[in-house]
Formats: structure tokens, C-alpha cells, sequence
């Protein structure tokens, strides 16, 4: 078994790459924070590959989420970061979501649901309120595939009302913001040890 602890951020912005993306400044310091919990990174953005709708691990016809997959199954840790757009997630969060969906089939040679033993953290940021909503909407879709969450496990940042000024503009990271970083990392990263050191049960 590898005892290396593996995380993986899917940033669910709407702005395809090169774009700058403040959900990528913040998804990118809870990585760095993982980091030094000796959690080795990746990252996905979404937005970049052709996910197909479906509830399906295949959609067919050039759907790039099965190579995706592969590197969600291989992450002990997801990092799941959306911007909020009109008090929600995005469209491209809630895609990601519905083919995690399909998890709920999948099961390892214990019977067990594949995603069990996995952590998940949520990462919300915005112009606008909604944070709290989003979080929880994320945690119980992933909680409902397998994932556990850490104590603390959402990290978000909402910009003044009606503002202009977006997280990546922002001179340094505000202190509330660095200490969940913080905590939510080494809470995750604690977590998904003990998951790898004594799994969940089979039913």
C-alpha cells in the first residue's frame, strides 16, 4: 500500500485557462497548506476538459471524465473549489458532481462503496453570500458518494456586497481566511491517515 497521501483540486471557476481564476488562488493556498502537511498535489480545472452531463463513469463520444476519474480515485484527499455565481455553485461544479454520481455503483472488493476512506474539503469563493449554502450543498452530495469531512472542512471567502474587488486582487490573504486554511488542511490531511491506517468497516 502506498502510504503517501494524495490530494486533488478540482476548480470548478467558469473561466477556461489562461484566465486568472480567484476559486484558483484560494484552491491553490489550501494545496500549499496540504502541502505542508506532506500531502503531495494536484490539480484539475474543470472548465478545461469536456465533461459530459450524465450520471454515467462514461459518457461516451469523447467524454474526458474517465481519465479525470482516475485521478480522483487516486487522490485520498479532494479539494472541491467553485466561485459563486448568483448565491450558487457553478454549472460546472454541479457537472462535476453529477458524474461523481455515479460513484454510488462502484464498489471495491469489500463490497464497499469505492469513494470510502476519502476526504473531502470544500472551498467557496465569491462576491456575493452564499458560502455557507454552497458548502453545504457540496459536502452532502459528496458525503452521499462515500467522502468523510474533516472538522472545519469548508474554507470560503465572500467579497463585500455588491463589490468589485475579487479574491485574486486582494494584497495579502485575510487572517480568518489563512487560519481555516489552515486548520481545514490539517484536519483533512489527519483525517485521511487515520482512514488509510484503519478503513471503514464492510457492512
Amino acid at each position: 500500500m502506498d502510504d503517501k497521501i494524495k490530494a486533488l483540486l478540482i476548480n470548478c471557476t467558469l473561466k477556461p485557462s489562461p484566465a486568472e481564476s480567484s476559486t484558483d488562488v484560494l484552491g491553490g493556498q489550501v494545496l500549499d497548506a496540504l502541502a505542508e502537511q506532506g500531502v503531495s498535489c494536484d490539480s484539475i480545472r474543470a472548465v478545461d476538459h469536456d465533461i459530459r452531463p450524465g450520471v454515467q463513469t462514461d459518457m461516451g463520444d469523447g467524454d474526458e471524465w474517465p481519465s479525470l476519474r482516475e485521478r480522483v480515485l487516486a487522490a485520498d484527499i479532494l479539494v472541491f473549489a467553485t466561485p459563486t455565481w448568483m448565491g450558487q455553485h457553478s454549472s460546472v461544479a454541479q457537472r462535476v458532481l453529477e458524474r461523481l454520481d455515479a460513484e454510488l455503483s462502484e464498489t471495491d472488493e469489500k463490497g464497499r462503496p469505492i469513494l470510502f476512506d476519502k476526504v473531502a474539503l470544500a472551498v467557496v469563493v465569491g462576491n456575493e453570500d452564499g458560502a455557507h449554502h454552497i458548502a453545504a450543498i457540496v459536502f452532502q452530495s459528496l458525503n452521499d458518494v462515500g467522502y468523510t469531512i474533516p472538522a472545519q472542512g469548508s474554507i470560503y471567502w465572500n467579497g463585500e456586497a455588491m463589490g468589485s474587488t475579487d479574491y485574486k486582487d486582494l494584497d495579502e490573504t485575510p487572517e480568518k481566511v489563512a487560519q481555516t486554511i489552515t486548520t481545514a488542511a490539517a484536519n483533512a490531511a489527519h483525517l485521511a491517515r487515520a482512514l488509510k491506517t484503519a478503513a471503514y468497516p464492510a457492512a
